[in-house]
């Protein structure tokens, strides 16, 4: 995969850029703003973009605005967009418009290789990936009358899963059970928690996501 790098902090750019050059990707540009990260996108045409969320001038919001404008002007290159914040509404910003080939990590997350190729791997198959610490938060704010109680503690670590981006046959191959398995607590998931399912993976982590945000608010 063909990769931009996009971080104003120089010691944080290089050392993604190093551990995605060690795992064998090609990173074909490095960019410490918004603006240069564009000019890279619309010049290189890569195949994925990892991008910080604050980034000059404001340090706001910056690298998500630039993530939402790649995936609407260039449908197929992914973006992994990193935080240094458990903020579970930036990850919802950037998949209700375009879900599919996006990512949301934690910033530390991404120096354990394993989890930076396996996030980026899994975009350009066109997937979604979501920080399982984000997953967990949502999980465990509940209100006292919360559909997802109901759920089995099977079906509950299931929907965990599910969250994060995880195909049935991923789920399957994580919990060493059958994929037929993972689909029937699916099933019964969805059907507890009043959603319609939808085998489209981002479709689907969409779903749960905005439940979870649902149940969240409602506290």
């Amino acid at each position: 995969m063909r990769i931009v790098v996009a971080d104003d902090s120089m010691l944080t750019r290089e050392g993604i850029v190093r551990l995605l050059r060690d795992a064998s990707f090609d990173v074909v540009g490095e960019a410490e703003n918004a603006t240069r990260l564009l000019e890279h996108v619309r010049g290189l045409q890569p195949d994925a973009a990892v991008i910080d969320i604050k980034m000059p001038p404001t340090h706001t919001d910056e690298g998500l605005v630039a993530a939402k404008q790649i995936r609407a002007e260039y449908p197929d290159v992914g973006v992994l967009v990193l935080s240094q914040y458990i903020e579970p509404s930036y990850s919802m910003r950037l998949m209700e418009e375009h879900p599919e080939r996006v990512g949301y990590l934690l910033k530390d997350r991404v120096f354990d290789v394993a989890i930076l190729v396996d996030a980026l791997r899994r975009i350009g198959d066109g997937e979604t990936v979501v920080d399982p610490t984000i997953v967990s938060r949502l999980l465990s704010r509940r209100r006292a009358k919360d559909p997802v109680e109901t759920l089995t503690e099977r079906e509950r670590e299931v929907l965990g899963l599910v969250a994060e981006g995880l195909s049935n046959r991923a789920i399957a191959a994580r919990l060493f059970i059958t994929e037929r398995t993972v689909e029937a607590h699916v099933t019964q998931m969805f059907l507890k928690l009043g959603l319609a399912e939808d085998p489209a993976s981002h479709r689907r982590v969409l779903a749960v996501l905005a439940h979870l945000r649902h149940q969240d608010s409602a506290r």
